[in-house]
């Protein structure tokens, strides 16, 4: 009992003496990834940017790994205020506002680049601003990447390749149909659950940017990858309205520089990492089909009539201005 005794009264003098030294303002942020994603390391720099320049009166907590939930629960607790920031991909959004569908289309863009300068333009800004109905404040995006499909039953040169295989999906209708415009069969699940799917045979593949196959470790559990670059895919950072209203003028404006920072900062770590991924998947005894630009054509032909479909689910408006939008920046 006295054992007892001691340890409460040492946790609560602990707990009194933390709680006094504590910041005036706490920011949870939740997201998916591991700890070794290029967008976690982002967000450690999004820390120390507004941990300093609030001068500690802001203390930025980061939940990794889905310790805060699923994307789409995460997004419902910045909703109601139970955490302050999620960071899920801008895709989930359009359980929403179907206009969200247009980012993440299959073969939207011709390059990452492309991709980068619709999203930095009026159109992207146009697209932060909606979720403010949502009671969110959008802060600019971060980079999921360019997704690639693994797998163990064959290597995928072409659209026919995918038939009847069992792979997995985001909880996205636009990915799922892209996928069954291919003749595979999508199959939505959990990020977190993935990894044991593959171990035990109960999926055949999945599709995930280069830096996320090697961070969760994905190639230990699959035989083939083919860079089909199906979908370029983004995070979108999210605040809770409430939260940020209250927040000082100045405050504001240091959270959202910080996250433009982060995103720079994230650009360089990508830039220097992917080639290394890539060599680092082929190490594990993965076999790599490199696919040219004449094959994802073939892909992406095949996927047109998903495109298609999403400018009635989209809305004719929000798709014609994204278009239009990625038009003007793949010519310049």
């Amino acid at each position: 009992m006295l054992k007892f005794s001691t340890y409460a009264l040492g946790a609560t003098l602990s707990f009194g003496l933390a709680f006094g030294a504590s910041a005036e303002t706490v920011i949870k942020v939740g997201h998916g990834a591991a700890e070794t994603f290029h967008m976690h390391r982002a967000l450690l720099k999004f820390e120390e940017l507004v941990e300093a320049g609030s001068g500690g009166e802001i203390d930025v907590q980061i939940f990794p790994s889905s310790q805060m939930g699923p994307d789409r629960e995460m997004i419902e607790g910045v909703q109601t205020g139970v955490l302050e920031m999620a960071i899920p991909p801008s895709s989930f959004f359009a359980g929403w506002d179907p206009a969200f569908a247009v980012i993440e289309l299959p073969y939207m863009y011709s390059s990452k680049e492309v991709a980068w300068k619709v999203l930095n333009s009026g159109e992207g800004d146009g697209m932060l601003a909606r979720v403010e109905n949502q009671g969110l404040v959008g802060l600019g995006w971060l980079e999921l990447g360019v997704r690639n499909v693994t797998n163990n039953t064959r290597p995928i040169a072409t659209p026919e390749d995918l038939e009847g295989i069992k792979l997995r999906t985001m909880k996205v209708p636009a990915h799922v149909a892209t996928f069954e415009s291919l003749g595979a069969n999508p199959t939505p699940m959990n990020f977190g659950e993935v990894y044991s799917a593959l171990q035990q045979g109960v999926i055949d593949g999945q599709e995930n940017p280069l830096a996320i196959i090697t961070s969760q470790r994905f190639y230990e559990v699959q035989k083939y990858l083919s860079t089909t670059g199906h979908v370029f895919a983004v995070y979108m950072p999210v605040i809770s309205k409430p939260f940020f209203d209250s927040l000082s003028a100045e405050h504001q404006q240091l959270i959202r520089d910080s996250m433009a920072e982060a995103r720079t900062y994230q650009a360089e770590l990508i830039t220097s990492e992917d080639t290394a991924q890539l060599e680092e998947i082929r190490a594990a005894g993965v076999e790599v089909l490199d696919l040219t630009a004449e094959q994802r054509q073939a892909f992406a032909d095949k996927t047109e009539s998903v495109r298609l479909q999403y400018r009635d689910e989209v809305g004719a408006e929000a798709y014609d201005a994204w278009v239009a939008a990625v038009a003007a920046a793949s010519a310049n």
